[in-house]
């Protein structure tokens, strides 16, 4: 275990990322899992945070019920913090066990009425019903196509982001995920095509973005210094979280490559070899702490 050498400070929030690091390529938990997941939570808040773009929601909830039965789905279906106002003005987080990329990704289309080409998996799409939509659509919105990463597809989001107002969204810009075959690309090489082609910046709305982390941690009510973000991404979830002031664990299961911690200017807070390694490396920190 490599760990930085800064005094201790207790931990009072952490953040979780889902697969890779609590569920492995076939959505079964890893070995520990749940028992280390009820450990933390009795420890500190814990906010389950997923980019995940080829499962709808429901089928998020149902990997996560593996972990944590009781979750219910209007605990991931709030895109932003927020909660209820206490006398003195003081406001009282929402109890959430989940935040998504997807949901972010709906309310911000919501906000802004849009009509978009949803380049995503077909099994997703019933997250997205109701938006405006039509024959006119003014933003692409990418996710984990697989394939419907066509050249059709692929072509009639370069046209629609030929007019000027068009907007291109990514749910993430992941370069590559799991799959129990291997290792297979995400939607970041789709998304930088499409810049490339059309000459527009994408808005990414999930990990490694300060705003998806930032929102997380409002939704628990606690500052970054106090927070901790576990993770098998070095770029996206450890990354991501220390740019806002979290501190980062790097988990060697998953899309974890040897040598990640080492790469891409990320220097994690300490690098484990599972989650349950995570949280008895908090547990010990917190102790440490007093």
């Amino acid at each position: 275990m490599a760990a930085n050498q800064n005094p201790p400070r207790r931990i009072t929030a952490a953040l979780v990322d889902l697969n890779g690091t609590l569920i492995d390529a076939d959505g079964a938990p890893f070995g520990g899992a749940i028992n280390a997941l009820q450990r933390l939570r009795a420890a500190v808040s814990v906010l389950i945070v997923t980019n995940t773009s080829k499962q709808t929601i429901e089928s998020i909830l149902d990997s996560i019920r593996q972990l944590v039965p009781d979750v219910r789905r209007e605990e991931a279906s709030r895109a932003r913090g927020g909660g209820q106002r206490l006398s003195g003005g003081r406001q009282q987080p929402q109890q959430r066990k989940v935040f998504s990329s997807l949901t972010a990704t709906r309310k911000l289309l919501e906000d802004r009425c849009l009509r978009p080409f949803l380049l995503l998996h077909p099994d997703v799409l019933p997250d997205f019903e109701g938006l405006l939509t039509g024959d006119n659509p003014n933003c692409v919105v990418v996710g984990l196509a697989k394939e419907a990463f066509s050249w059709g597809n692929m072509n009639q989001a370069f046209r629609i982001l030929q007019k000027r107002d068009s907007q291109l969204i990514a749910i993430h810009m992941g370069r590559h995920f799991k799959e129990p075959d291997g290792l297979s690309l995400g939607p970041g090489p789709f998304v930088l095509a499409l810049e490339h082609a059309s000459g527009k910046t994408a808005q990414v709305v999930g990990k490694p973005q300060a705003a998806f982390f930032q929102q997380a941690l409002g939704a628990l009510g606690c500052s970054p210094g106090d927070a901790v973000m576990i993770g098998d991404d070095v770029r996206d979830d450890v990354g991501g979280a220390q740019a806002v002031g979290c501190r980062g664990l790097l988990v060697q299961t998953g899309k974890y490559q040897a040598g990640d911690e080492t790469e891409m200017g990320v220097q994690p807070t300490a690098t484990l070899p599972n989650f349950a390694a995570a949280v008895t490396w908090i547990l010990q920190q917190n102790a440490a702490a007093g």
